[in-house]
């Protein structure tokens, strides 16, 4: 299968591209992996991204679009892949539609995770990060410390980065409902989307993923 998977920051993306990866046995593609992995690389179009990134702009649809095509050419995608981060808008979506149609396949679904506003503040400014090791992440609500502001872990002080402040997140819902929302409409028009809610326990989501995109499958086959 070849599937897009789409949603607001917060929705445990990352989280449920892994599992539906390994389910359904085909590379987990993210825009984050991709810029790393030419960035140490040093490939020409890494360069061009690190020069971007570098001087505090974004990098251009033409750069991430030629490493996604790159990617989505390397073997283990020949028979599918799950896009997380690409397409980020509708231009990206566009030139997707026409990598895919020059190598005569096509997307089979564009999974769409459902969260409401309110929920995905809660979830990231609810988030603590222990400050001797940002590997141990804890919740105020989720997964509390036992004793406040100090990690289970290693006693080291847990603090809220400025990435997960409210404010920021509500920044971050903006550019999603400006810039990346609109595909979903998009692809809607094509009749890929399959909406589903992203709340609850990540086993129950996964399971409500993989019967979705069950359906999906049967019903354009």
């Amino acid at each position: 299968m070849r599937i897009v998977l789409v949603g607001p920051p917060g929705a445990g993306k990352g989280t449920q591209a892994a599992f539906l990866a390994k389910n359904l046995s085909i590379p987990h593609i993210s825009t984050g992996d991709l810029f790393r992995a030419n960035i140490s690389q040093g490939t020409e179009l890494g360069k061009q991204a690190k020069a971007f990134m570098d001087a505090g702009t974004l990098v251009p649809d033409e750069v991430t679009i030629g490493m996604a095509k790159d990617r989505m050419s390397q073997a283990d995608a020949v028979n599918g892949f799950l896009l997380d981060g690409f397409p980020r808008n509708v231009g990206q979506a566009v030139a997707l539609d026409e990598m895919l149609k020059g190598e005569g396949v096509h997307l089979d679904a564009v999974l769409d995770l459902e969260v409401p506003e309110d929920e995905v503040v809660k979830r990231i400014a609810g988030r603590r990060v222990c400050r001797n090791n940002s590997a141990h992440v804890f919740h105020v609500t989720y997964s509390p410390a036992k004793a406040e502001g100090v990690c289970d872990e290693c006693g080291g002080e847990l603090y809220q980065r400025d990435d997960d402040s409210e404010e920021t997140v509500r920044k971050r819902l903006e550019v999603y409902h400006t810039q990346t929302e609109p595909i979903i409409d998009y692809y809607r028009a094509q009749g890929l989307v399959v909406t589903i809610s992203a709340l609850g326990k990540v086993n129950d989501v996964t399971a409500r993923a993989m019967e979705a995109l069950k359906v999906d499958k049967a019903a354009q086959a």
